[in-house]
């Protein structure tokens, strides 16, 4: 999987919040259409940088329990909103922990014993989830569950591997501290796990759940290994990161691995990074709006005189020149 979808209805709960989209997205170094009418997708460095610049934009330790509060039913995304049709916090759980990758870069694990229900969320390995994404996902678990019971449900236990700027806060809006642990989780009673969602509707989730399926379906669909390298590419080579290590740590293997694969198909990473950037350049350069350095920058390019010389070795003309004859 290369990407992770943002749903434009997280513009609601950032106006809802007073937070301004335009710098969040200026400090991710993402792009203003990020947030459209057609879902945005994001690799996970991207989705981080965007949740790191959130918080750097809200500046305020408390965004997590804000971003709980402010949690309203049109804000969610699709899978999320399914989930609100459970009939209960266990069932919710199981079916957004089988969709949660249309929406972020984690794995959900839950697990019930007779007296509780657990979810354990496991980041992708070696990646670094800012510590405001982290408690939100824990805290969303328990504005979920209050949003569809109307009940103050309160976990049992809440763990999670960060030190905070004031517990004090996080353990009045949960109800309990949460304790230090190398993985984040947060456990419910079984009463609280299995209480009645007053939102449940079993009509919705039959017209939600095929729509999920073939979303799933699609995201999981074998692609080419130079399909997925240029996919990545589009997203990486504006921050000028389109290494083939960073190209390999999207993809979650190893460079070697990855050279094989584009081997077999009669290609290099090389290769395919030029033709990427030639085609970018090409479209770029049919838009008179943008300039040589700022095509230069979208292009992942040091300096302007780099793109120059590329452009010339690829076409054997000047940008100028492609651009006039555009």
């Amino acid at each position: 999987m290369t990407g992770f979808t943002l749903n434009p209805s997280a513009t609601v709960l950032l106006t809802d919040l007073g937070i301004s989209v335009p710098n969040v997205l200026r400090r991710a170094s993402l792009p203003e259409v990020t947030f459209t009418e057609a879902a945005a997708t994001l690799t996970v460095s991207q989705y981080y940088a965007l949740w790191r610049a959130l918080d750097e934009e809200a500046d305020d330790p408390h965004l997590p329990i804000r971003i709980g509060t402010a949690i309203s039913v049109e804000a969610f995304d699709p899978p999320i909103f399914a989930a609100l049709c459970s009939p209960d916090l266990k069932l919710a759980a199981t079916r957004i922990a089988q969709y949660k990758k249309l929406i972020g870069p984690l794995r959900l694990a839950i697990n019930s014993s007779p007296g509780t229900t657990t979810i354990e969320t496991h980041w992708p390995h070696g990646s670094n989830p800012p510590d405001a994404l982290v408690l939100t996902e824990l805290i969303f678990w328990v504005a979920l569950a209050r949003i569809a019971t109307r009940t103050e449900v309160r976990p049992v236990h809440v763990h999670a591997p960060l030190r905070l700027a004031d517990p004090a806060a996080y353990t009045e809006y949960l109800g309990v501290t949460i304790e230090h642990a190398a993985t984040a989780s947060i456990t419910f009673s079984a009463r609280d796990a299995e209480k009645p969602f007053l939102t449940a509707n079993s009509q919705m989730w039959e017209y939600f759940e095929p729509g999920l399926r073939r979303r799933l379906s699609d995201l999981d669909r074998d692609s080419s290994t130079t399909e997925l390298v240029r996919a990545v590419l589009l997203r990486l080579l504006p921050a000028g990161s389109a290494t083939m290590p960073a190209v390999a740590r999207e993809l979650a293997v190893s460079t070697r691995t990855l050279q094989r694969r584009l081997n077999l198909e009669s290609t290099t990473f090389q290769l395919v990074l030029r033709e990427t950037r030639e085609s970018l350049a090409r479209h770029y350069l049919s838009t008179p709006q943008l300039t040589a350095g700022e095509i230069s920058y979208l292009l992942g390019y040091d300096d302007t005189n780099s793109f120059y010389r590329a452009f010339h070795t690829w076409t054997g003309r000047t940008p100028e020149h492609a651009r006039t004859q555009a």
